[in-house]
Protein backbone atom coordinates (compact mmCIF):
# COMPACT_ATOMS: atom_id res chain seq x y z
CA UNK A 1 0.00 0.00 0.00
CA UNK A 2 1.64 3.36 -0.64
CA UNK A 3 2.15 5.19 2.02
CA UNK A 4 0.15 8.21 0.14
CA UNK A 5 -2.52 6.33 1.04
CA UNK A 6 -5.62 8.44 2.03
CA UNK A 7 -4.00 11.64 1.49
CA UNK A 8 -6.43 14.56 0.06
CA UNK A 9 -4.55 16.08 -3.24
CA UNK A 10 -6.33 19.35 -4.98
CA UNK A 11 -5.39 19.04 -8.79
CA UNK A 12 -6.09 22.57 -11.15
CA UNK A 13 -6.27 22.12 -14.97
CA UNK A 14 -6.45 17.87 -14.48
CA UNK A 15 -9.40 17.27 -17.94
CA UNK A 16 -6.37 16.83 -19.87
CA UNK A 17 -2.47 15.77 -20.09
CA UNK A 18 -0.64 15.88 -17.06
CA UNK A 19 -3.71 16.88 -14.73
CA UNK A 20 -5.41 13.95 -16.03
CA UNK A 21 -2.39 11.19 -15.98
CA UNK A 22 -1.84 12.79 -12.25
CA UNK A 23 -5.19 12.31 -10.91
CA UNK A 24 -5.27 8.58 -12.44
CA UNK A 25 -2.06 7.63 -10.90
CA UNK A 26 -2.93 9.04 -7.70
CA UNK A 27 -6.59 7.69 -7.43
CA UNK A 28 -4.64 4.25 -8.20
CA UNK A 29 -2.63 4.62 -4.79
CA UNK A 30 -5.25 5.50 -2.63
CA UNK A 31 -5.11 9.32 -3.17
CA UNK A 32 -8.86 10.92 -3.14
CA UNK A 33 -8.01 13.47 -5.71
CA UNK A 34 -10.53 17.13 -5.95
CA UNK A 35 -10.19 17.82 -9.41
CA UNK A 36 -11.00 20.96 -11.54
CA UNK A 37 -10.50 22.56 -14.60
CA UNK A 38 -13.28 24.34 -17.20
CA UNK A 39 -14.54 21.38 -19.22
CA UNK A 40 -16.35 19.41 -16.37
CA UNK A 41 -17.65 17.10 -18.96
CA UNK A 42 -14.03 16.22 -19.59
CA UNK A 43 -13.50 15.53 -15.63
CA UNK A 44 -16.53 14.01 -15.29
CA UNK A 45 -15.37 11.25 -17.54
CA UNK A 46 -12.19 11.32 -15.41
CA UNK A 47 -13.97 10.87 -12.63
CA UNK A 48 -16.09 7.63 -13.99
CA UNK A 49 -12.88 5.68 -15.08
CA UNK A 50 -11.64 6.12 -11.70
CA UNK A 51 -14.22 5.61 -9.79
CA UNK A 52 -14.64 2.53 -12.00
CA UNK A 53 -11.26 1.33 -10.94
CA UNK A 54 -12.62 1.77 -7.40
CA UNK A 55 -11.06 5.36 -6.64
CA UNK A 56 -12.03 8.13 -4.87
CA UNK A 57 -12.69 11.76 -6.40
CA UNK A 58 -14.73 14.61 -6.43
CA UNK A 59 -15.42 16.74 -9.71
CA UNK A 60 -15.30 20.63 -9.62
CA UNK A 61 -15.90 23.06 -11.98
CA UNK A 62 -12.90 25.24 -11.55
CA UNK A 63 -11.68 28.55 -13.52
CA UNK A 64 -8.08 29.27 -11.66
CA UNK A 65 -8.42 33.06 -12.85
CA UNK A 66 -11.23 33.35 -10.28
CA UNK A 67 -10.48 33.40 -6.36
CA UNK A 68 -13.90 32.51 -5.67
CA UNK A 69 -13.99 29.30 -7.73
CA UNK A 70 -10.47 28.56 -6.36
CA UNK A 71 -11.95 29.22 -2.61
CA UNK A 72 -14.31 26.74 -3.59
CA UNK A 73 -12.22 23.68 -4.52
CA UNK A 74 -10.65 24.11 -1.61
CA UNK A 75 -13.11 24.59 0.20
CA UNK A 76 -14.76 20.92 -1.24
CA UNK A 77 -12.16 19.05 -0.51
CA UNK A 78 -11.43 20.46 3.42
CA UNK A 79 -15.47 19.81 3.86
CA UNK A 80 -15.66 16.29 2.15
CA UNK A 81 -12.50 15.05 3.81
CA UNK A 82 -11.43 17.36 6.99
CA UNK A 83 -7.67 18.34 5.50
CA UNK A 84 -5.84 19.13 2.18
CA UNK A 85 -2.33 17.52 1.95
CA UNK A 86 -1.01 18.67 -1.39
CA UNK A 87 -2.26 21.52 -4.02
CA UNK A 88 -1.02 20.49 -7.50
CA UNK A 89 -1.02 24.15 -9.53
CA UNK A 90 -1.18 22.52 -12.84
CA UNK A 91 -3.32 24.72 -15.23
CA UNK A 92 -1.86 26.54 -17.73
CA UNK A 93 -1.74 27.72 -21.29
CA UNK A 94 0.55 28.20 -24.90
CA UNK A 95 -0.96 30.11 -27.10
CA UNK A 96 2.87 31.01 -28.51
CA UNK A 97 3.54 33.59 -31.04
CA UNK A 98 5.83 35.79 -31.88
CA UNK A 99 6.42 39.24 -30.54
CA UNK A 100 5.56 41.50 -33.14
CA UNK A 101 2.35 39.48 -33.83
CA UNK A 102 0.70 41.64 -30.54
CA UNK A 103 -1.50 38.99 -29.60
CA UNK A 104 -2.14 40.88 -26.64
CA UNK A 105 -5.02 38.62 -25.53
CA UNK A 106 -3.08 35.76 -25.60
CA UNK A 107 -0.55 36.84 -23.79
CA UNK A 108 -3.04 38.26 -21.00
CA UNK A 109 -4.70 34.71 -21.09
CA UNK A 110 -1.12 33.35 -20.42
CA UNK A 111 -0.49 35.73 -17.49
CA UNK A 112 -3.96 35.22 -16.08
CA UNK A 113 -3.90 31.45 -16.39
CA UNK A 114 -0.17 30.62 -15.53
CA UNK A 115 0.56 32.94 -13.16
CA UNK A 116 -2.29 34.61 -11.66
CA UNK A 117 -3.87 31.10 -11.50
CA UNK A 118 -0.38 28.99 -9.25
CA UNK A 119 -1.22 32.73 -7.31
CA UNK A 120 -4.49 31.89 -6.24
CA UNK A 121 -3.97 28.19 -5.78
CA UNK A 122 -1.37 29.58 -3.16
CA UNK A 123 -3.73 32.50 -1.71
CA UNK A 124 -6.50 29.42 -0.79
CA UNK A 125 -4.12 26.52 -0.07
CA UNK A 126 -1.85 28.28 2.37
CA UNK A 127 -4.19 29.59 5.00
CA UNK A 128 -5.65 25.60 5.47
CA UNK A 129 -1.79 24.45 5.25
CA UNK A 130 -0.66 26.55 8.50
CA UNK A 131 -3.60 26.13 10.06
CA UNK A 132 -3.01 22.35 9.67
CA UNK A 133 0.88 22.66 10.41
CA UNK A 134 1.34 20.42 7.13
CA UNK A 135 1.37 20.00 3.15
CA UNK A 136 2.78 20.43 0.09
CA UNK A 137 2.85 22.62 -3.02
CA UNK A 138 3.58 21.17 -6.59
CA UNK A 139 3.91 23.91 -9.20
CA UNK A 140 4.20 22.89 -12.63
CA UNK A 141 6.35 25.19 -14.63
CA UNK A 142 8.24 24.25 -17.45
CA UNK A 143 11.89 24.16 -18.94
CA UNK A 144 10.67 27.28 -20.45
CA UNK A 145 11.17 28.27 -16.74
CA UNK A 146 14.86 28.18 -17.57
CA UNK A 147 15.62 29.42 -21.64
CA UNK A 148 13.57 31.50 -23.83
CA UNK A 149 12.91 30.36 -27.70
CA UNK A 150 11.61 32.48 -30.08
CA UNK A 151 7.49 32.57 -30.12
CA UNK A 152 7.82 31.53 -26.79
CA UNK A 153 8.82 35.06 -24.78
CA UNK A 154 5.69 35.98 -22.94
CA UNK A 155 4.81 31.76 -21.99
CA UNK A 156 8.22 31.49 -21.06
CA UNK A 157 8.08 34.74 -19.05
CA UNK A 158 4.98 32.98 -17.16
CA UNK A 159 7.38 29.93 -16.52
CA UNK A 160 10.20 32.28 -15.05
CA UNK A 161 7.36 33.79 -12.75
CA UNK A 162 5.67 30.31 -11.64
CA UNK A 163 9.94 29.26 -10.88
CA UNK A 164 10.56 32.75 -9.01
CA UNK A 165 7.26 32.16 -6.76
CA UNK A 166 7.68 28.61 -5.64
CA UNK A 167 11.12 29.59 -4.72
CA UNK A 168 10.05 32.49 -2.59
CA UNK A 169 7.06 30.30 -1.12
CA UNK A 170 9.52 27.53 0.04
CA UNK A 171 11.85 30.06 1.65
CA UNK A 172 9.38 31.88 3.28
CA UNK A 173 7.32 28.79 4.52
CA UNK A 174 10.53 26.90 5.53
CA UNK A 175 10.46 25.22 9.42
CA UNK A 176 6.74 25.48 9.07
CA UNK A 177 5.43 21.76 7.50
CA UNK A 178 5.08 23.28 4.30
CA UNK A 179 6.84 21.93 1.73
CA UNK A 180 7.12 22.99 -1.76
CA UNK A 181 8.26 21.71 -5.60
CA UNK A 182 9.03 22.77 -8.80
CA UNK A 183 8.39 20.68 -11.39
CA UNK A 184 9.24 21.28 -14.82
CA UNK A 185 8.27 19.79 -17.83
CA UNK A 186 9.62 19.17 -21.02
CA UNK A 187 7.98 18.43 -24.35
CA UNK A 188 5.37 16.73 -22.89
CA UNK A 189 2.28 14.77 -24.60
CA UNK A 190 -0.72 17.55 -24.16
CA UNK A 191 -2.91 19.77 -25.49
CA UNK A 192 -1.01 22.86 -25.08
CA UNK A 193 0.08 23.12 -28.28
CA UNK A 194 -3.68 23.37 -29.76
CA UNK A 195 -4.14 26.31 -28.63
CA UNK A 196 -1.75 28.41 -30.94
CA UNK A 197 -3.39 30.24 -32.83
CA UNK A 198 -0.03 31.81 -34.90
CA UNK A 199 0.61 30.16 -38.02
CA UNK A 200 4.78 30.37 -37.81
CA UNK A 201 4.44 29.62 -33.79
CA UNK A 202 2.17 26.56 -34.62
CA UNK A 203 4.94 25.08 -37.59
CA UNK A 204 7.67 25.50 -35.05
CA UNK A 205 5.99 23.63 -32.67
CA UNK A 206 5.58 20.48 -34.58
CA UNK A 207 8.99 20.32 -35.30
CA UNK A 208 9.74 20.76 -31.89
CA UNK A 209 7.34 18.57 -30.62
CA UNK A 210 8.72 15.40 -32.71
CA UNK A 211 10.10 13.42 -29.74
CA UNK A 212 7.54 14.11 -26.27
CA UNK A 213 7.17 12.23 -23.06
CA UNK A 214 4.07 10.88 -21.69
CA UNK A 215 2.12 12.32 -19.21
CA UNK A 216 2.47 9.82 -17.00
CA UNK A 217 6.18 10.43 -17.11
CA UNK A 218 5.61 13.70 -15.26
CA UNK A 219 3.10 12.16 -12.53
CA UNK A 220 5.44 9.93 -11.66
CA UNK A 221 7.63 12.61 -11.20
CA UNK A 222 5.08 14.75 -8.88
CA UNK A 223 4.35 11.19 -6.99
CA UNK A 224 8.11 11.04 -6.27
CA UNK A 225 7.87 14.43 -5.18
CA UNK A 226 4.85 13.57 -2.78
CA UNK A 227 5.72 10.08 -1.34
CA UNK A 228 9.11 11.46 -0.18
CA UNK A 229 9.35 11.74 3.75
CA UNK A 230 8.10 14.86 5.67
CA UNK A 231 12.06 16.16 6.43
CA UNK A 232 12.37 15.73 2.90
CA UNK A 233 11.50 18.66 0.62
CA UNK A 234 12.37 17.78 -3.49
CA UNK A 235 12.77 21.55 -4.75
CA UNK A 236 13.11 21.21 -8.37
CA UNK A 237 12.72 18.58 -10.72
CA UNK A 238 13.07 19.46 -14.33
CA UNK A 239 12.48 16.56 -16.73
CA UNK A 240 13.57 15.92 -20.51
CA UNK A 241 13.27 13.57 -23.34
CA UNK A 242 16.14 11.39 -23.74
CA UNK A 243 17.83 12.63 -26.45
Amino acid sequence: MSILNGKVVVITGASSGIGEATARLLASLGVHVVIGARRTERLEALASDIQSDGGSVVVQQLDVTELTQMEAIMEVAQSRFGRVDAVINNAGVMPLSSMEALKIEEWNRMIDVNIRGVLHGIATGLPLMKKQGFGHFINIASIGAYEVTPTAAVYCATKYAVRAITDGLRQETAGQGIRVTLVSPGVTESELAESITDHEAKEMMKEYRRTTLPAMTIARAIVYALEQPEYVDVSELVIKPAM
